[in-house]
């Protein structure tokens, strides 16, 4: 199995990081420290290297260094699964916070990044995901549908520029400022388009990941009862009109090219009957903008947001998982793992557990701890330490 690796990453006034350079030759990175000494920067700013705003859902100019503010630099070479790139992105200034994307030397679209590498991760704020807005959870099951489908970044884009462009549209119309029908038409062809589009990737994403699982339970070494008490399975189910439609039609082995075109000329319509409504609520109240995420464990039967902590820690960290199965199985490559400060809230059993499952991947894992003792188990790793030295972040070997 191929996988995917950062080999190389050197940083420039990034948050608390003056300069850094570090080689990993592939293998999996664990970077250990007391807190605030800058483990989580860096493991931002390997996020970086995918399309989006990181794992801290960062804005361009918020990574910049202070007091410095000169911009900040990322450089890396990247092992696809396929060949070597090498990526370049970074802001020049902080006041003209427009974040820039080369490959290979050539400027690309920072949507071109998902086309190259695939990468999951976890965060101590993704804890509460089952009782946050749906809003953390579109954003989370969107990541997931981005690695198997690639330009699911640009119809997400292309959906919210068209809506957002039919809301002020809607907006001008009530405040008196009639609207061109024919733009408006436009607008909303576009969005439903962009719309289907999304729909069927969280649709098929999921039932990827529904096969992962499936699939990891009848693993001879992975044995019913520890699946479901150290990594327990999770049901999913996208609650949204489209993507409920498609997922059925998955089900049933249907025309999926037929139904994303008529649920695009569905939701075209709607858009247009809607406009009235829409005007006075000030934002489109239809469309996969609004659909949410809900899992359950499957082995209590119990929604995730009625779960205890640790089980709702230890579905989150099965859905990574699984989401990394899947995307071995689809892509031929395993993605890069980023696991910020999981092992702290592990028991003994689960960590190793964890560790042997990441193994198994073939993965490389970028993972943070306040201490070398929480990774005991793992196999082959650079382990770092990071320390705060004057304001500076700065490494060293573990």
């Amino acid at each position: 199995m191929q996988r995917s690796a950062v080999l190389s990453l050197r940083l420039s006034h990034y948050r608390s990081w003056r300069a850094a350079a570090l080689e990993t030759g592939g293998a999996s990175v664990v970077l250990t420290g007391p807190n605030g000494a800058g483990k989580t920067n860096l493991l931002e700013a390997v996020s970086m290297l995918v399309p989006g705003r990181g794992l801290r859902r960062a804005g361009a100019e918020e990574p910049v260094r202070r007091p410095e503010r000169l911009g900040w630099r990322l450089a890396a070479e990247v092992e696809t699964g396929r060949d070597t790139i090498e990526i370049v992105t970074g802001v020049e200034t902080p006041e003209t916070p427009r974040r820039s994307v080369e490959i290979d030397g050539k400027a690309a679209a920072q949507t071109a990044l998902a086309q190259h590498l695939r990468m999951i991760w976890l965060t101590p704020a993704m804890d509460r995901l089952w009782m946050e807005a749906a809003a953390d959870r579109r954003q989370f099951l969107d990541r997931m549908a981005m690695g198997f489908a690639p330009d699911h970044a640009e119809a997400a884009l292309a959906y919210e520029k068209a809506m957002r462009a039919r809301n002020r549209l809607l907006r001008d119309e009530r405040e008196g400022t009639r609207a061109d029908p024919a733009w408006l038409g436009g607008l909303e062809a576009q969005m439903a388009r962009a719309g289907a589009r999304l729909a069927r990737a969280r649709a098929e994403a999921l039932a990827r990941l529904a096969d992962a699982q499936h699939r990891a339970l009848s693993r001879p070494e992975s044995a019913e009862n520890r699946a479901e008490t150290l990594f327990p399975r999770a049901r999913l189910s996208i609650l949204g009109r489209m993507e409920t439609r498609i997922a059925e039609a998955l089900t049933a082995g249907d025309d999926l090219d037929s139904l994303e075109t008529e649920e695009a000329a569905g939701m075209a319509l709607a858009l247009e009957r809607g406009r009235a409504r829409d005007a006075t609520a000030g934002r489109t109240l239809e469309g996969p903008h609004r659909s949410d995420l809900e899992a359950v464990y499957a082995a209590k039967d119990m929604p995730a947001r009625a779960c205890s902590t640790g089980e709702q820690k230890a579905l989150l960290i099965s859905l990574c998982l699984a989401n990394a199965r899947a995307l071995s199985d689809a892509t031929g490559a395993a993605p890069v793992l980023l696991f910020d400060e999981v092992a702290a809230h592990l028991d003994h059993d689960r960590r190793r557990a964890l560790f042997a499952e990441i193994e198994a991947l073939g993965a490389q894992a970028w993972m943070t701890g306040t201490g070398p003792e929480l990774f005991e188990g793992l196999g082959p790793a650079q382990r770092l330490a990071v320390r705060e030295e004057g304001g500076v972040s700065a490494l060293a070997p573990a």
